[in-house]
């Protein structure tokens, strides 16, 4: 919310005149983009026309359904014949020339009912939101050489009638960048509404907010992006386009003034609403780093925590004997002795059975405790020498 207490009056050559305004109570409302989405998107609604197709499309024409026993779909057919119309299917909305599913009818709930009061603090949101820099150049408008926001003129401007004139004030006020980039933005639509007699579109521009038309509508109605509204008649769909908050407004310094009047502040109910005030923010001061320092927090919050306490991978002591060690460390012995007496009895065991195959028990240990070791297997003799040796039994 903007909250400096006064405001600077510009005069139609870009020159400060050195007198100042007070900021309107409606600049310090609560902004709340949620209510103005809502009811800004319930307030298009309210702009539509019924529409819906004709109760007799896809019907005009004789069809009656074959039955069954031809092997064909159930499907009413055209009848007659001489041409490839008879015979093919009509009527459901899977057929040629057929009717849509589920047709449009007029009787549609087109319009919204807009609560008063939401539809006021929307309001009172979306100028609120005009009054701060930063989300006024998040919307898009391009305000670095503007001198002030909200940017406030002298009533002068009210009765210009020369576009040629709007147009060297705009250039004074560093506003003709923004209208140059709404010129950029010209484009042809997307869709069927080239054929509807809306071909181009464009982005918006900045909007002056007059009290009394002497002529401005006419200066500025022709330069593009500008959209001019009197302080009596503002819309929500002008000040936040798009149920977005942060537009850029130029205020005349008469209709700046007569905002109290219209929306009230919170000592003074509004003189043109019946028993109107301000809604009031949820937080009387916004400055929250102050207030979580304050004394009064400080003291109810408990000392941080200091210890880190890591979480410990829960281990299965089944499996791991580290986590079996810690619970019992009588296991790391039993494992121990479970093997050794593993290991005497595979021994008996090997004994039992070379004593029935007749055979010297060979101690394991002297190969390492792998294996037995097995005796060597003769080589049998090569050819070669197999010939030699009978090559001397025939000379002996």
């Amino acid at each position: 919310m903007a909250c400096r207490p006064l405001v600077s009056v510009y005069s139609e050559k870009g020159e400060a005149t050195g007198t100042a305004v007070k900021m309107p109570a409606v600049f310090q409302a609560p902004i709340r983009p949620d209510i103005v989405g809502s009811v800004h998107m319930d307030m298009l609604k309210n702009g539509r026309q019924p529409y819906a197709v004709s109760t007799k499309a896809g019907h005009q024409t004789s069809a009656e359904s074959w039955g069954t026993g031809r092997a064909v779909a159930r499907i009413p057919r055209v009848s007659g014949g001489g041409t490839n119309r008879s015979g093919q299917g009509a009527f459901g909305n899977m057929c040629r020339h057929g009717r849509m599913f589920a047709p449009t009818k007029t009787w549609r709930r087109w319009h919204r009912r807009i609560n008063v009061n939401q539809r006021r603090y929307a309001i009172c949101s979306a100028i609120a939101a005009t009054g701060i820099p930063a989300l006024v150049m998040a919307k898009g408008h391009c305000i670095e050489e503007v001198p002030e926001i909200p940017l406030v003129l002298t009533d002068k401007v009210q009765t210009l009638t020369k576009t040629k004139e709007a147009v060297g004030v705009l250039r004074k006020l560093k506003l003709w960048r923004e209208i140059e980039k709404v010129k950029s933005t010209r484009r042809f639509r997307a869709g069927k509404g080239k054929m509807r007699n809306r071909r181009r579109i464009q982005r918006r521009g900045p909007v002056i907010i007059y009290s009394q038309d002497n002529g401005i509508c006419r200066a500025f109605r022709n330069i593009p992006g500008v959209t001019l509204i009197s302080v009596d008649r503002l819309n929500l769909l002008k000040i936040a386009p798009g149920g977005h908050v942060g537009r850029l407004c130029v205020w005349t310094e008469s209709a700046f003034k007569k905002l109290d009047s219209i929306y009230g502040t919170w000592k003074k109910a509004s003189e043109q609403k019946t028993d109107y005030n301000l809604p009031m923010p949820k937080m009387t001061n916004c400055d929250l780093s102050r207030l979580l320092r304050s004394d009064e927090i400080q003291k109810a919050l408990r000392p941080p925590k200091k210890g880190v306490s890591r979480r410990v991978l829960k281990r299965n002591p089944l499996k791991s004997i580290a986590v079996l060690s810690k619970l019992n460390p009588y296991a790391v012995v039993e494992k121990k002795l479970a093997k050794l007496v593993e290991k005497q009895q595979k021994k008996k065991r090997q004994e039992l059975l070379d004593a029935k195959r007749g055979l010297a028990t060979v101690d394991t240990t002297a190969c390492g405790g792998k294996s037995r070791p097995r005796e060597p297997v003769t080589k049998a003799p090569s050819t070669k020498e197999r010939r030699e040796k009978k090559g001397k039994k025939d000379d002996a």
